[in-house]
């Protein structure tokens, strides 16, 4: 058994921040070998790139994928067989599936929202300190 947190995520670009909702649950555990499903309803058009991140306890952060209303995705290259995500337009909510999830996976999930499709420039799609 492992847990799965999840936080909230806002994201700047350029000279001035954005202030956007994220909601998601605060805590999950998942048993290794089942299925993780984590929704993230957003204040904002989903026409708008939508990211889900991870960071493991000790370690820096980990982009899984993205996706727009467009039925646009891309998934970091290790992960895209074990990750989906789905949008709901009526709901405005953005959900990250895993499959088979294990020890390993456990982390600190985050969503944010991408003002652009570029997996170089990541860092754009920033996290608000936890405090």
């Amino acid at each position: 058994m492992f847990s799965v947190t999840l936080l909230l995520l806002l994201v700047a670009a350029g000279s001035y921040v954005k202030c956007e909702q994220l909601i998601q649950p605060g805590a999950l555990t998942v048993q290794p070998g089942q299925r993780l499903t984590i929704r993230c309803q957003v204040s904002y058009s989903l026409g708008y790139w939508t990211a889900f991140i991870r960071q493991a306890a000790g370690k820096g952060l980990e982009w899984i994928g993205m996706d727009d209303s467009g039925g646009n995705l891309r998934f970091k290259e290790s992960l895209k067989n074990k990750f989906s995500i789905d949008l709901d337009t009526s709901s405005n909510t953005v959900t990250l599936n895993g499959q088979n999830m294990q020890p390993e996976d456990s982390a600190v999930y985050y969503c944010a929202r991408c003002d652009h499709s570029d997996t170089n420039q990541q860092q754009s799609c920033t996290k608000t300190p936890h405090t």
